[in-house]
C-alpha cells in the first residue's frame, strides 16, 4: 500500500505542476498587472518601477515561472531574511548560512488589489464553500442511496417509475438554473411562509453578540447544488443494486434466514456502493470546485464566489491561487478514494 500510495502522489505532484504551468502562463499572458492597473490613476514611472519590484515582475518571465513554482510547492527554498514574510504553515528543514530548505503548504502571494496574502483570502472563503459541498453531498447521498435502493427493490412499481422520473429531471437542471428557481420561489414568492431569503450567507457579525449563524440560509444553496448529484446518485445505485440483487451471495443470505435489513445493509448495499462512491468522490472535489454560479446568486461567502470578485477585478494571484487549491482538492481526494476502495471491497488491492 505504501508504494502504490507513493505513486499516486508522484502522479498528483506531476497534475499539480501541470495546473500550475499552464495558470502561470495563461493568467500572465490575459490579466494586466498591478503597474497596468496603475495607469491612469496619479502614478508616475518611478511609481510604477517600485510596483514591479513588489510584486516581482522587474524579472524576465522564465525566473518568474520558477519562483512561482518555487513559492506554491510543498518544499521550498527561500533566503533566510524571507523566511519570516511566508505567511504558512512551515517548517524550516536545513538551515544554510544565507538560505533554507522549508516544508511548507502552498504560499500562493499577496493580492493586486487588497495587498493580503492570498492564503489568507482563500482559507476565509474556503470554509462557506466547505459547509456548503459537505451539507450537499451529504443530502445527495443519503437521499440518492436510498431512493436508488429503494427503487431497485421495487422494480416495475410505480416507487420505481417515481424515482426513474425525478432522478431523469433532476439530471437535466442545471444548478444554476435550480439556484435561479429557488431563490425566485421559496425566497421571494413564498417567503411569508418559508421565512427563508433569496441571499445571504450562514453567518454575519453583530456589533453586540460577535458572530451569530443563520443555518437557515444554508437550506436553499444545498438544495441548488444537492438535487444534480442527488439523481445521479439514485440511478447509479439503482442500477448497482440491479446487479447485485441475482448473486449467488444474496440467495445464500436469504436461505439463510437473514432479516431483510440485515441482507441490505451487510450484504447488498456494502456491495454495490463501489461505483457510487467513485461518483460521490468526484462529485464532492466538484462541488468544492464549482460553486462558483451558486454562490454568487446567493451571495454566499465562498470560493466560488471570492474568485468571480477577484476576475471581475483582474486579481491575477487570488485567480491563480484558487486553481491551485482546486487542483490540490482533485489530488487529495483521489487518492483518498482508491483507499477507501479497499475497506469496502476486499477483494480490491492497491498492491
Amino acid at each position: 500500500m505504501i508504494s502504490y500510495i507513493i505513486k499516486k502522489l508522484l502522479y498528483g505532484l506531476l497534475i499539480f505542476i501541470s495546473v500550475a504551468t499552464v495558470v502561470f502562463f495563461l493568467f500572465s499572458a490575459s490579466f494586466p498587472t498591478p503597474d497596468e492597473l496603475a495607469t491612469g490613476q496619479r502614478s508616475d514611472e518611478k511609481t510604477k518601477q517600485a510596483i514591479q519590484r513588489e510584486f516581482g515582475l522587474d524579472k524576465p518571465l522564465w525566473k518568474q515561472y520558477l519562483l512561482y513554482l518555487n513559492d506554491i510547492s510543498f518544499v521550498s527554498l527561500y533566503a533566510n531574511k524571507n523566511y519570516e514574510d511566508i505567511n504558512v504553515s512551515k517548517t524550516r528543514l536545513i538551515k544554510l548560512d544565507e538560505k533554507s530548505v522549508v516544508l511548507k503548504f502552498p504560499y500562493l502571494r499577496r493580492s493586486f488589489q487588497s495587498g493580503k496574502q492570498v492564503n489568507t483570502i482563500l482559507s476565509e472563503a474556503f470554509k462557506g464553500t466547505l459547509i456548503l459541498a459537505i451539507a450537499s453531498i451529504l443530502l445527495a447521498s443519503l437521499f440518492g442511496v436510498a431512493l436508488g435502493a429503494l427503487a431497485a427493490i421495487k422494480k416495475d412499481t410505480w416507487i420505481d417509475r417515481t424515482v426513474l422520473f425525478i432522478s431523469t429531471l433532476g439530471i437535466s437542471l442545471p444548478s444554476f438554473f435550480v439556484a435561479i428557481i429557488l431563490a425566485w420561489l421559496f425566497g421571494f414568492v413564498l417567503n411569508k411562509y418559508t421565512g427563508l431569503n433569496m441571499t445571504g450567507n450562514y453567518s454575519d457579525i453583530d456589533p453586540f453578540k460577535g458572530d451569530i449563524y443563520i443555518w437557515k440560509n444554508l437550506l436553499l444553496p444545498t438544495l441548488a447544488l444537492g438535487i444534480r448529484p442527488l439523481a445521479i446518485f439514485s440511478q447509479l445505485t439503482r442500477a448497482s443494486v440491479l446487479d447485485v440483487l441475482p448473486r449467488d451471495y444474496i440467495r445464500t443470505a436469504r436461505a439463510k434466514g437473514l432479516s431483510s435489513r440485515l441482507i441490505i445493509t451487510r450484504h447488498l448495499l456494502r456491495n454495490s456502493l463501489i461505483p457510487v462512491i467513485t461518483a460521490i468522490s468526484g462529485w464532492f472535489a466538484s462541488l468544492l470546485a464549482g460553486t462558483f454560479f451558486v454562490e454568487f446568486i446567493f451571495n454566499w461567502k465562498g470560493l466560488g464566489k471570492v474568485t468571480v470578485e477577484a476576475l471581475d477585478n483582474s486579481d491575477l494571484p487570488v485567480v491563480m491561487g484558487s486553481v491551485i487549491i482546486v487542483a490540490l482538492i482533485f489530488v487529495v481526494v483521489n487518492i483518498l478514494v482508491d483507499i477507501i476502495y479497499t475497506l469496502l471491497d476486499p477483494r480490491i488491492s492497491l498492491d
